[in-house]
């Protein structure tokens, strides 16, 4: 085999430009720290880059949705706390109402206060989220969700939450009706309230009614309004709001309550209106009355033919018509110690629930704060993970980069020096030498 001049020339550039090629390919490799700049570099590293790609692109939507849900959420947490200082100060406004001493322009005083009150209090729920909505408007609503109207408060919003709709499915409003509107009536389990005995001409008959500021159809009661225009008694003592002695007892049935005969010799009879059963016993102001699993006391001096009723608690206590109707008890004048009395121990009893309402949902909005920040950590874990694995599938190592540089370099170096050397071993060159 003849081995010509020129393919030794020919063999020698071709060596030179492919270890010039890949000096260039590595050095590339050194300026951009990628060790994959396209596919065609490593299908299999590219692929997993890709992947890894997708999930961090995943992961920055659910942190943009969890920053938007935790924005909303501390918001509405710092919302609830300002409700929750107004109820109290609402709630020390109806004890001070309750001094025996006040006259009525005191409590008319008093009643202003709350107004204002109430007034702050509708502004905290109709407050936005900074982002063109509101935070209690549930689904959604372009308007505040909290109408004032001469019949009351309404709530305008649709009931429900907004939620981001990733897989972790934050929530970016608070439902308004659930924590504005569906208080607990009574005490949690069941509602105490003075009733009147009704008299019908035309049928002669008499009936016990609950007569309390929130007594709708829908929980049993009768409105004052539908009371008035038919004869009626009212009680000489007060209702207690009661407590659960025994939870296993408890019936939720409509109860009423007779007194009978004189001081000191009194008795009470409590009938269960949905069995149609019914227990007496001797009846002393202030001593509590216990029967199915509830306690009561009656207090104040009641009369023979007093009368009182019990219904089961519903969650339909709303806190602008509590506020409302305890205003329109304190700008009532000429009122007797007992309706007084009774008075504000149910606008006590309510103001309470409806605190104890937004305390639940302040609580419940800090626990959705609590999981926003464990899943934050989980999502930068997860993140930092998929970071690693993008980085393992085209990053270059940099040690090992240099290293080949400088080999591809010192062989790049050494096909110069053997080019240069061979061009000059020709015959032409020993013949001229």
């Amino acid at each position: 085999m003849r081995l010509a001049t020129a393919n030794l020339f020919d063999a020698s550039i071709a060596n030179l430009q492919r270890r010039q090629n890949a000096l260039q390919q590595q050095q590339q490799q050194l300026t951009s720290g990628k060790r994959v700049a396209m596919a065609s570099d490593d299908p299999t590293g590219a692929a997993r880059a890709e992947r890894a790609l997708v999930s961090i692109g995943r992961v920055e939507a659910n942190q943009r949705a969890l920053e938007a849900s935790r924005n909303s959420m501390t918001l509405a947490e710092s919302a609830l706390g300002d409700a929750n200082e107004l109820l109290q100060q609402a709630r020390e406004t109806m004890v001070a109402a309750g001094n025996a001493s006040y006259s009525d322009a005191e409590r008319a005083g008093l009643a202003t206060k709350l107004k204002g009150l109430r007034d702050q209090l509708l502004s905290i729920a109709n407050r936005p989220d900074g982002a063109g909505g509101y935070l209690f408007s549930g689904q959604g609503a372009s308007t505040p969700p909290f109408l004032d109207q001469p019949a009351g408060v309404s709530y305008i919003g649709v009931p429900g939450t907004i939620q981001t709709g990733n897989l972790d499915d934050f929530q970016l409003t608070v439902d308004g009706r659930n924590v504005w509107e569906e208080a607990g009536s009574g005490n949690g389990s069941f509602v105490t309230a003075p009733s009147v005995i009704i008299s019908d001409p035309a049928t002669g008959k008499t009936s016990v009614q609950l007569i309390d500021p929130g007594a709708t159809a829908a929980n049993g009661g009768v409105p004052v309004a539908l009371v008035n225009p038919i004869t009626s008694k009212p009680a000489s003592g007060w209702i207690d709001s009661g407590r659960v002695v025994d939870p296993a007892r408890l019936t939720g049935h409509n109860y009423r309550i007779d007194i009978a005969g004189t001081a000191p010799s009194q008795t009470y009879t409590l009938t269960d209106q949905d069995a149609g059963t019914a227990v007496s016993g001797t009846f002393e102001p202030g001593k509590a009355i216990t029967a199915d699993g509830m306690s009561f006391t009656i207090s104040g001096a009641p009369i023979d033919g007093d009368a009182f009723a019990i219904a089961g608690s519903k969650t339909n206590l709303k806190l602008f018509d509590t506020l409302d109707k305890a205003i329109v008890d304190l700008n009532t004048p000429l009122r007797t110690r007992n309706q007084v009395t009774q008075g504000n121990a149910l606008a006590v009893r309510d103001i309470d629930a409806v605190m104890g309402k937004l305390q639940s949902a302040r609580s419940q909005v800090g626990e959705r704060l609590n999981n926003l920040d464990g899943t934050e950590g989980r999502l930068a874990a997860l993140k930092q993970y998929s970071e690693q694995e993008r980085s393992a599938a085209e990053d270059l190592d940099m040690v090992q980069g240099i290293s080949d540089f400088q080999n591809q370099q010192t062989g790049y170096d050494t096909a110069l020096k053997t080019y240069a050397m061979v061009q000059r071993m020709s015959l032409f060159q020993y013949l001229q030498g």
